[in-house]
């Protein structure tokens, strides 16, 4: 273990980069233990280790740890608090599937980090097998998103795609698209049959599914609200219909 007692130091500065998005080219960073013992059960590579010298003995086995101040930890992640430990991860590999079968859920323009990190994680409590996410969707590795996701993105894949493309992919292998929108042509949720091999999209927080996904959709549906609430997180409608069609 190295002991790296400066901020100024080149690895930290570095390092730190990766808090923004521009910098996470090849890798991104994890706080806290819950994140990190994820990362380490599923094999993703964790190329550094930055832990307070009061936890060193949680990571003797593993290569390039670097034992650092409480201000340098800090310095390196998105909390006021962070817990005793942040880790530099390798991104993983983001090759499509070759068999389109399963449970999917298609995140269009969704802004919001916590709204992404919570979908996700729905979706893999729901036992979905992947998520493919917008190219205007939130990073997932954003700091908020990944405390979201609670680690999910360890346990299912999750892929920024053009949207349209994907679609095409599924529709060649007998996927069934739903997409959640408003529309005359629009069945309520509850009526919806189950399916092996669906995929479930949910559209930005304002302004919902685009023209281009509900056209190319097999199902519109929607969630009836007999209450003056004018509409629902995203989130939340989410978690109702993904419960709903497992």
């Amino acid at each position: 273990m190295t002991i790296i007692t400066s901020k100024a130091n080149s690895l930290v500065k570095k390092t730190k980069k990766l808090l923004q998005k521009k910098y996470r080219k090849e890798s991104y960073l994890i706080e806290g233990w819950h994140l990190f013992e994820e990362a380490k059960a599923h094999g993703a590579e964790i190329l550094n280790v930055f832990v307070l010298q009061d936890y060193a003995f949680k990571v003797v086995d593993l290569a390039n740890v670097f034992i650092v101040s409480e201000d340098i930890l800090k310095d390196l992640s998105a909390s006021k608090t962070p817990q005793g430990i942040v880790a530099e991860v390798a991104l993983p590999e983001s090759k499509l599937p070759q068999d389109f079968q399963g449970k999917y859920l298609i995140l269009e323009d969704v802004q919001d980090p916590g709204n992404v990190g919570t979908m996700i994680r729905t979706a893999d409590a729901a036992g979905f097998d992947a998520v493919f996410i917008s190219e205007k969707t939130a990073d997932i590795y954003n700091l908020k998103t990944l405390r979201s996701m609670q680690g999910s993105h360890f346990h299912l894949p999750v892929y920024r795609v053009k949207l349209l493309d994907v679609m095409v992919l599924l529709k060649e292998a007998g996927v069934l698209t739903i997409a959640t929108t408003l529309s005359e042509n629009s069945l309520d949720y509850r009526t919806l049959d189950n399916n092996e091999n669906f995929a479930l999209i949910m559209g930005n927080e304002g302004q919902g599914i685009s023209h281009e996904m509900a056209k190319q959709a097999d199902i519109l549906t929607h969630i009836n609200m007999p209450g003056q609430a004018e509409s629902l997180n995203v989130a939340v409608a989410a978690a109702i219909i993904i419960f709903s069609l497992i």
